[in-house]
């Protein structure tokens, strides 16, 4: 079971016979009874507040208590957020890593060094490995290099039996990311317009007008006929009355 965390006595919660009585306003009042303490307390509608307990007599003050558990919850809440808690990972790695592989823990230290965690970096050595130790140590020298513009070596390569263990914390500013592998890529932009084509030397060059073909000559017009002038009609009625009758002929 957790221990019982301390709570502060308010009000009956007091069971000593003798207090220090404290006012509001921090003012000392001196040594009074338990009960006289409380009317004073209730007569200023207040509370009766233990704040040393440990003294004798404990000490108590007058104040509003909801409001000072208030306080002291903002208080711890702003205490919470300013302090930072710095979590350590572990990379582990053998001396003979295939070159992939070592580019994927590379970017494992990478991120957990962004999110401002410790990391701690372990060479496994087996069998006859363990009479080249050198090799373990180039390899982190190597990675803490790879890895100097996010991490600095806090503890240097430490052979511990078997493994070989060095530690890395995060800088205190770090660089801007750069994207990359593990990082999302950035977001498409728009394809940029086709830019104007320039002209070339035949388009910039004015064109040459064509020779036009020599049209036929045209042929002349024949002169139009003079038109018969148009008789009244009663003329043509007088000459056709005046015309002889034919004669008849005989067979």
């Amino acid at each position: 079971m957790r221990p019982a965390e301390p709570r502060t006595r308010v009000n009956e919660t007091i069971r000593v016979p003798q207090v220090r009585l404290i006012d509001d306003d921090g003012s000392q009042i001196g040594v009074k009874a338990r009960d006289e303490a409380l009317e004073y307390a209730w007569a200023k509608n207040l509370d009766l507040v233990e704040v040393a307990p440990d003294a004798n007599p404990p000490v108590c003050r007058v104040m509003d208590y909801g409001k000072y558990r208030y306080d002291q919850e903002q208080k711890q809440k702003l205490a919470r957020k300013h302090q930072s808690t710095i979590t350590i990972k572990e990379i582990k790695l053998r001396p003979k890593i295939d070159p992939h592989d070592y580019a994927t823990k590379k970017g494992h230290v990478v991120r957990f060094l962004r999110q401002r965690d410790k990391v701690k970096v372990t060479i496994m050595f087996r069998g006859r490995e363990m009479s080249h130790p050198e090799r373990g140590r180039a390899l982190l020298e190597r990675l803490a290099e790879d890895v100097s513009e996010l991490g600095v070596i806090e503890s240097s390569p430490i052979q511990d039996g078997r493994n070989m263990v060095m530690l890395l914390a995060p800088v205190r500013e770090l660089p801007p990311a750069k994207p990359g592998a593990n990082e999302a890529p950035p977001a498409e932009s728009a394809p940029p317009e086709p830019a104007a084509e320039a002209p070339t030397a035949e388009a910039a060059a004015p064109e040459t007008p064509k020779p036009e073909a020599a049209k036929p000559a045209a042929k002349p017009k024949a002169p139009a006929k003079p038109k018969a002038a148009k008789k009244p009609k009663a003329a043509v009625a007088e000459a056709a009355a005046a015309a002889p009758e034919p004669e008849p002929t005989s067979t």
